[in-house]
């Protein structure tokens, strides 16, 4: 797996070069465009996690190869709610 490790100094410059790049104005809207995009995705991963649950279960699939998707998907809201985290205490 791969972690996202991110200093304060780079996430200032990133801040900076997003203020010179959209302006303080559009700031609010570029977050909340970025929160939706982040929703947006977390929604299809639960959506994906269903089907993969419901379709086992109609197929009798050994629930080990579900457990297995399950661990990976919970890892990958794990990143993005860090992630997500990062952005609302901007």
């Amino acid at each position: 797996m791969v972690s996202l490790f991110i200093s304060g100094a780079e996430i200032f410059f990133v801040l900076f070069i997003v203020v010179l790049v959209f302006g303080s104005d559009k700031l609010p809207e570029v977050a909340r465009g970025m929160g939706k995009g982040m929703r947006q995705l977390r929604d299809a991963t639960d959506d994906i996690k269903r089907e993969i649950t419901k379709s086992a279960e109609q197929h009798g699939i050994d629930t080990e190869l579900t457990d297995g998707i399950q661990k990976e998907i919970n890892e990958v809201k794990k990143n993005v709610e860090e992630v997500t985290g990062t952005i609302k205490r901007s």
